[in-house]
């Protein structure tokens, strides 16, 4: 992260250093979704789903659960609808190396991040088909696979900063 500090000391060099954007945190998070509805969820598959964010993250996740009762997507209350790991500081800035240099450009056909997954507050949204694409995950002893995704707060005014902030960290956006 020092070798970018520098990139955006050049980019932003009409600021102050402490006004300068950054990245603030980074949470992963994991939507169970449907696999909740199986009889061996909790048992198999939920465990399954620490593991990987655990050894993606270098973090422990929250399980995220249903505060009410909604009959219209068929969630009772307690109900456990995900996993999220809130990442700050040196294991924000781990994660984000190995996302930018080691897990996107092992994504089948990317071709760059879209520009619109930022919004107007300066945050970044990115989703993953599937988690196998970091390597502490072993493709072959997985035994559910399941996507991601990562949303990236920074302290960018628009999205344009927000963009021009994420380009000088190192990351590659479609034209």
């Amino acid at each position: 992260m020092a070798l970018h500090r520098d990139t955006i000391k050049k980019v932003f060099r009409d600021r102050h250093e402490l006004a300068r954007p950054y990245v603030s945190k980074i949470v992963v998070n994991i939507g169970v979704g449907r696999m909740s509805q199986q009889s061996h969820f909790e048992e198999k598959i939920l465990p399954e789903v620490i593991q990987g964010i655990s050894a993606i993250t270098g973090q422990r996740p929250a399980i995220v659960r249903t505060r009410k009762s909604i009959a219209g997507f068929k969630l009772r209350a307690g109900q456990i609808v995900g996993v999220k790991a809130t990442l700050r500081h040196q294991r924000m800035r781990d994660f984000l190396e190995r996302l930018i240099h080691v897990a996107l450009p092992r994504v089948r056909d990317f071709r760059g991040i879209d520009p619109r997954g930022a919004d107007e507050g300066g945050n970044l949204s990115i989703g993953m088909r599937d988690i196998s694409v970091f390597p502490e995950i072993n493709a072959e002893t997985a035994k559910v696979d399941f996507g991601l995704e990562v949303s990236i707060v920074s302290t960018a005014r628009n999205r344009d900063e927000a963009i021009a902030l994420y380009k000088a960290l190192g990351m590659q956006f479609k034209r």
